[in-house]
């Protein structure tokens, strides 16, 4: 006698009809995701990270001078054409913060320091390596009028917008809003993520394992993507497979914050209670994402707070996150985020692929003998091996349409660089 076996749809499968492209899944997560509107003022060296929540405006020129560029000689370009030589008389030094007191006339000119303000009827300075001193005269080739010389406001101009609203704070972003002046700058809060894992078998570090456990390295991942992207969090720790638990969870992290985020338990399991729980208190928009590893990503809102299933294999959850839980705290913190990213490089090795689904292969970058960008694959690309991630400089990012990869193709990388 046969048995005819009814086969569902598998993470296994190349292709599925069913599943959502990541290009939709990620513009649907920020049409549902709604920018903080709450602000805060702080301090500039507490804004590094944070994103601008107002326009930065500049309260005054930067340079607030006209000021020379080099250590040398101030001199008007009028008395002196380009290439000619010539010899002025020495009148004087302009320092930088101490500014030559009078006028500069025909046939003068004044030692000038990187930064001094040039002096009243000067137009150009000449950089001391390049003119012959003796005594109170200056032997000089004349330069292009305007040579080694910093306008006032060339860089800003008072009234002008320094930093807009929207962008996230950089090292150098701090110091130009402390040369305009300003102290301190309105920011967006912090987005608040509350996380949790959900699952018998897993174990926090430290407590002993009994067989078939294992330590849930998911929440640590976690805390160190959440941490680099300047977020407040609160850890929930381990669920278990428990309906009541789970439902406990989900409405604890929905009251404390503004996006929430569970690893496991979004699968097809008998003993995964997301799914379920969502129903009754919230929805989940769409599951199952056409790409590997990561397939079984949930996302939806608990209440009004929005919500993401990550997988529970660890690799598949670092690459959900940077593909869209990522993108989805900028949306929240309101920062504007151009285009990700993606370089080509040249394959070495071959990587077997049928199209159907976008695939995020853990690669490392080398530079060949002719200067040319090449990746390799860091080995099994199974969804459970971290090491995979760990000794990983970028992703080797393979589209939908995408086949199998031959020695020396090229292909499309997202270095780890400003990502992790």
């Amino acid at each position: 006698m046969s048995t005819d076996i009814r086969r569902d749809p598998s993470c296994a499968d190349d292709a599925e009809p069913a599943l959502m492209p990541v290009d939709d899944a990620l513009a649907r997560i920020l049409e549902a995701v709604s920018p903080i509107r709450e602000r805060e003022r702080v301090a500039v060296r507490d804004a590094l990270g944070r994103v601008l929540g107002a326009d930065v405006i500049a309260s005054n020129d930067v340079p607030m001078h006209t000021n020379s560029a080099v250590d040398g000689y101030a001199y008007a370009a009028i008395a002196l054409a380009a290439g000619e030589t010539a010899e002025l008389s020495v009148v004087g030094t302009a320092w930088a913060g101490r500014a030559f007191e009078g006028r500069v006339g025909p046939g003068q000119c004044v030692r000038i320091m990187t930064g001094a303000i040039m002096p009243e009827g000067t137009d150009t300075a000449v950089m001391q390596e390049h003119a012959e001193r003796h005594g109170d005269i200056v032997r000089l080739v004349g330069d292009r009028p305007g040579a080694n010389v910093r306008q006032a406001g060339e860089d800003l101009a008072a009234g002008r917008v320094a930093l807009a609203a929207g962008r996230r704070i950089t090292p150098a972003d701090l110091g130009l809003i402390a040369s305009v002046g300003v102290g301190e700058v309105t920011v967006t809060r912090r987005p608040r993520v509350a996380f949790f894992s959900n699952g018998d078998e897993l174990r926090s570090v430290g407590q002993p394992l009994a067989p078939g456990e294992v330590y849930d390295s998911n929440r640590y991942t976690l805390y160190g993507m959440l941490t680099r992207l300047d977020a407040d969090f609160v850890d929930l720790g381990v669920i278990p497979d428990d309906a009541g638990a789970v439902r406990s969870a989900f409405e604890d992290a929905a009251r404390c914050a503004d996006l929430v985020v569970t690893t496991a338990g979004a699968s097809v399991g008998e003993a995964d209670f997301v799914q379920s729980t969502l129903n009754e208190i919230g929805e989940v928009r769409f599951w199952k994402i056409a790409m590997k590893p990561g397939r079984p990503l949930a996302f939806g809102r608990v209440g009004d707070t929005p919500f993401f299933g990550l997988p529970g294999n660890p690799v598949a959850v670092m690459v959900t996150f940077y593909q869209f839980v990522r993108p989805a705290l900028a949306a929240l913190a309101g920062e504007i985020v151009g285009e990700r990213h993606h370089f080509t490089a040249t394959f070495r090795g071959r990587i077997r692929k049928r199209p159907g689904r976008t695939e995020y292969q853990r690669g490392r970058l080398s530079r060949a003998d002719d200067g040319r960008l090449e990746v390799r694959t860091t080995g099994d690309q199974g969804s459970g091996i971290l090491r995979s991630m760990s000794v990983s400089d970028c992703f080797i990012v393979l589209d939908a349409e995408q086949g199998s990869v031959e020695d020396g193709d090229t292909v499309s990388i997202e270095p780890f660089a400003g990502l992790i």
